[in-house]
This record gives C-alpha cells, structure tokens and sequence, in this order.
C-alpha cells in the first residue's frame, strides 16, 4: 500500500491519500481512523452504486456506521445545481446534521458534486472520497476542490472543501470502461509533464500494460500521479500560483467540452488534445526545444481519443473567454519548460490560440 500526505498550512486540515488494491473493504477502518461521524451518507451514480455500493455500506456498518446510499444519475450532466439540490432533499429526509459526514464514491462527477454537497450541506460537513475512476484517482479526487458546472463553463461554481481522507483501491478500475481507462491516462501524462519527468520515462516504458488495464502498472502510475497532485496542492491550495501548472492543456480542453456540451470528449481526451496544442505552443515560444517536444509528441499520439469536434474558432474563443482561468481579462496558459517542468505564461493571446487551434486541425487532417 501507497500512503501520501497532502500538507496544508494548518496541519489539522492536512489528510491522507492511502492507494492499494483491496483498501475498498476497509473503508470502515480508515473512517474511524479518521473520526469521520456516526451517521454516513454514501453519494454514488447508479452506475457505480451498483457496482460498488454494497460493498461501501457493508464495510462502513461492519466498522459500527450507521451508512446509507444516495444516488443520482451518471454523467457530466449531472454535475448541476439542480443534482445538487436533490442530493440536500435526500440527506434532509434522512436526517442528516452537522454531525454526519458524507463518502463520495465515483469518478470526478460524483467527487466535485459530494464534495460541493458536502461543502454546502449546513455550512459545511466532513467529507471522505473513495475515487473508482483512474481520472478521479490521479487528479480530481485530491485537492478539495468542489463544484458544479454552469451552461457557460465548466466548474464555474464550486467552493474549496478539504476531505478528511482519500482512499483509492485500484481494483474498482477492472469495472472501468476501456475508453475511461485511456482518457484518465491523459491526466497520468499531465502530472508527469508537468513535475515529473522520472514518471514520464515510467509511462513511455510501461504503456501497452496501462493501456490494457495492467493493475501493478496501473497503482505505479497512480501513486506517482498521485504524488505530484499532492505535492502541488501542498504548495498551494486554492490555486494562487503554483497550483495553475496543474491546468497544462486544460485551457483548450475546457473549450472544447463546453462547446459541445459536454457530450463528444471524455474529460481526459479533451486534455490530450489541449495537450498537444500546449507542447507545439511551448515550442513556437523557444521554450521547449525541439527533441523534448518530439518525445512528448511520440507519447501522445499513442493516447487513444475521438476525432476533434466541429467548431468554429468563435466558438472555441467564446468558451476560452468565459473560462475561470481568465483573471483581470488575462489569460493564464500552462507552457512546458522542458518535460517535468511546467511555467505559466499570460502573454498567451486570441492569436496564438488561433493557430494552435490550426494546428490541432491539422493534424487531424494528417498534415500538421
């Protein structure tokens, strides 16, 4: 088993990431370790609920929790307001209070939606997330950040909500789509980009055994993505600086899910394609030197991911402007310095965006 720290400044608030196969039966255990209250309401998808709900509530009452299950539907399109406020119905009329907690099970939907019910239920109660999905597994499930999406953007509302712990059991990814497997693979990529480049020659090594769902590569690229998700988030919690690397390839990939309404890219192949146009920015702005990028290149082109939508560049511009990276009209874009160390760069303009939008076109068309 894997234990990481995430440190925050006030010690209190700092939490575990325990990572290791099996860890799903002894989510009892880990929820009293960590004084997580008496009453639990577990919020899963239908999805997921059935998959691995019974397990949750029966090791949660074996450890003396009183647990109960609240589901929703699956998908992006329920991370809304309205999800949320039926999720409050549900923890009102089981009479949930402020001494009760809440356990998010699921990928990166059910994470930001738990997480954000759990941060607005009654001012705020604790939390726990047990993450199914590699994407939520690496990235969404650590941090504190909740939220819900708006018609305008993608996680436009949202509050800051620490968990009390993570608990991530590689084994629920034998349940996971093959086509989810790959696009949480982006995220791997990114941390790996961004802060590691140990974790890069890992991924280049290893790829045909994480494609296909290899469970020993798969808690290696976990736990190293996991690190640097913790590492970063101790640095910076609510994303003053530091923290903005974490968005590498995020900015085009936000456009792209919003503009088509969340409904042709998975999360993770957006951000293998905003990845790609990151790193031929990167190079076009002398920062990244031409064989780093063509090793970068080598390792993406082998992500599985859809065709790009049709879009117009307004379209994309429109979505880019309404993007919460957008501070004081300034853009904030991640560039890569070299692999394993991101900058972030606001001289990124509607112009420049425009051609990596062409050259993302391009290379679709097999002629970049």
């Amino acid at each position: 088993m894997h234990t990481l720290k995430v440190r925050l400044e006030e010690r209190e608030r700092g939490y575990p990431i325990y990572i290791g196969r099996g860890l799903l039966s002894q989510l009892g255990e880990v929820a009293r370790r960590h004084g997580l209250p008496e009453h639990v309401a577990v919020i899963a998808d239908s999805t997921v609920a059935e998959l691995y709900g019974e397990a949750a509530l029966s090791s949660l009452r074996s450890a003396g929790y009183k647990a109960e299950l609240l589901t929703f539907p699956p998908g992006e399109g329920s991370k809304t307001l309205e999800a949320a406020a039926g999720l409050y119905d549900g923890l009102l009329a089981r009479r949930l209070d402020r001494r009760s907690a809440i356990i998010a099970l699921g990928g990166g939907v059910t994470g930001d939606l738990g997480g954000f019910v759990a941060a607005t239920y009654l001012r705020g109660i604790p939390w726990a997330v047990v993450p199914t999905t590699l994407l939520a597994q690496v990235d969404a499930a650590i941090g504190g950040k909740t939220g819900v999406d708006h018609p305008r953007g993608k996680n436009l509302i949202g509050a800051f909500h620490q968990p009390r712990f993570v608990l991530t059991d590689p084994e629920t990814l034998s349940t996971l789509p093959r086509r989810e497997l790959h696009a949480g693979l982006a995220e791997v990529v990114k941390s790996a980009l961004i802060w590691d480049e140990a974790l890069f020659r890992f991924i280049e090594e290893r790829l045909a055994a994480l494609l296909s769902g290899e469970l020993a590569a798969l808690e290696g690229a976990i736990a190293g993505a996991a690190r640097v998700k913790a590492e970063v988030v101790s640095r910076d919690e609510r994303e003053g600086g530091l923290r903005r690397i974490l968005n590498f390839g995020h900015t085009i990939a936000h456009a792209l899910e919003a503009a088509t309404g969340y409904q042709h890219l998975l999360h993770g192949e957006a951000v293998a394609w905003g990845m790609r146009a990151a790193v031929w920015l990167s190079q076009e702005r002398g920062l990244l030197a031409s064989a780093e990028r063509a090793r970068v290149e080598a390792l993406l082109r082998r992500l599985p991911r859809p065709p790009l939508p049709e879009l117009s560049p307004r379209e994309l511009l429109d979505c880019i402007r309404h993007d919460k990276k957008v501070l004081g009209g300034r853009l904030h874009f991640v560039l890569l310095r070299r692999i394993g160390e991101a900058v972030v760069n606001t001289g990124i303009g509607e112009e420049a965006l425009l051609a990596a939008w062409k050259y993302l076109e391009d290379l679709q068309r097999g002629n970049p």
